[in-house]
């Protein structure tokens, strides 16, 4: 269901949104894309006279607990993000120090039309990864309507992304505003897309990847991959790659997937040339080499002009592009100048009239880092839940609704 489906005045809300944002240690917000992500969605549901509860997680706190064992409830509150809400909304969001129980129970009650409450952490209780039933029937007795907006985290069956949803009839759940937008700008590249479809695959491990690949073969034109991940498949292909990042117990399945792409017809690149370095560092020295004879002792941080050319001339012969991953090292200023020319050309081809999805952090990192965050088609606030969502996985924080 769709939010203009459902009835909402006088109605308590639970909003999962994705308000994941990072804190520095003074727990300042140092990037508010997701707060700001998740405005339309809050403001729909105040102007049609809503009473909203939200809630969302933070990091991992459980990966990161107190020498005492306990979680570092500071670390990882999301008061700064209500004090954010409030300013950017320009009315009072109200926090809870908790998420359940009889404190949070009263606050949702109390709530009027028009009025926002934020939960803490969900993550402070293991129940919400575990997707606990009674953890999420807790969250559900808050209102009396759900609304899932949380793209980022849809791809999760944790008790506040999916389980929750059980709780609600169908007619009183529905996915927001920027969840309805991810799917459908989605959906251009799985379902029929304008050709030569293109992909651009990135990061440091083919085995983070090879899923994404195997399905990308079934679905693009064109497949250009870079990272780290490129010296796996360029070393299944007998090259020497010196001391760069490589997977041997991945060469059989970088063999397969070769073939597997050739039998198919689907024009693979792998970078010619790599900017090497002879340490893992942002002084190190740096020279040009060839892929297939990277000295002893040197590593790729970056593909080289004979492969930025060559990446450079598909991607503006595409007509739909999906950007995964960097080129290279990119927080090293001496090794981004690939993952900066490929967003540049993605950019240019967009104006040109070329559909263009960014999706993964690392990406959209470097896009912003360019300043053409909004140069593109879509940039995607999901990396996983994109990802599997572009593989036509189901996503548990989407089929709950549609349940």
């Amino acid at each position: 269901m769709k939010l203009s489906d459902l009835s909402l005045s006088n109605k308590r809300i639970l909003v999962r949104l994705d308000l994941n944002c990072p804190l520095d240690g003074e727990q300042n917000i140092s990037d508010d894309s997701r707060i700001l992500a998740a405005l339309p969605t809050i403001k729909y549901l105040i102007k049609k006279g809503g009473r909203l509860i939200l809630c969302s997680h933070l990091g991992r706190p459980d990966k990161k607990r107190l020498p005492n064992g306990n979680i570092d409830r500071q670390r990882f509150s999301l008061a700064p993000i209500a004090q954010r809400l409030s300013e950017l909304l320009d009315q009072t969001v109200f926090f809870q120090q908790d998420c359940i129980g009889p404190e949070v129970q009263a606050a949702a009650a109390n709530l009027q039309n028009g009025q926002i409450l934020l939960l803490e952490n969900t993550r402070f209780y293991k129940e919400e990864k575990k997707g606990d039933k009674a953890f999420a029937a807790e969250l559900a007795a808050l209102a009396d309507v759900y609304i899932n907006d949380a793209f980022g985290t849809a791809h999760r069956a944790h008790a506040s992304t999916a389980v929750v949803a059980d709780f609600f009839l169908p007619q009183a759940k529905a996915i927001g505003l920027l969840m309805q937008k991810e799917v459908e700008q989605a959906n251009k590249l799985l379902h029929e897309p304008k050709r030569p479809y293109l992909a651009i695959v990135g990061g440091a491990k083919v085995s983070d990847k090879i899923l994404l690949l195997e399905k990308l073969v079934e679905k693009v034109d064109v497949l250009l991959i870079g990272g780290g991940m490129a010296y796996t498949l360029l070393k299944a292909q007998g090259a020497e790659i010196g001391a760069s990042l490589v997977e041997d117990d991945k060469l059989d399945l970088a063999k397969k997937f070769l073939e597997k792409a050739a039998q198919k017809g689907i024009k693979v690149l792998l970078p010619e040339d790599s900017y090497i370095a002879n340490e893992f560092s942002a002084t190190a020295e740096k020279k040009l080499a060839d892929n297939k004879n990277i000295p002893t002792g040197w590593m790729g941080l970056d593909i080289g002009p004979k492969a930025q050319t060559a990446f450079i001339s598909e991607i503006q012969q595409a007509a739909s592009i999906l950007w995964n991953g960097p080129m290279g090292v990119f927080e090293f200023a001496a090794f981004a100048e690939g993952t900066k020319k490929l967003g540049q050309a993605v950019v240019e081809a967009t104006q040109k009239g070329a559909f263009s999805l960014v999706g993964g952090g690392d990406s959209v990192a470097a896009l912003k880092k360019l300043g053409k965050a909004h140069a593109v088609s879509h940039l995607s606030t999901g990396g996983g839940a994109t990802l599997e969502y572009l593989q036509g996985n189901e996503l548990p924080g989407l089929k709950a609704i549609e349940q």
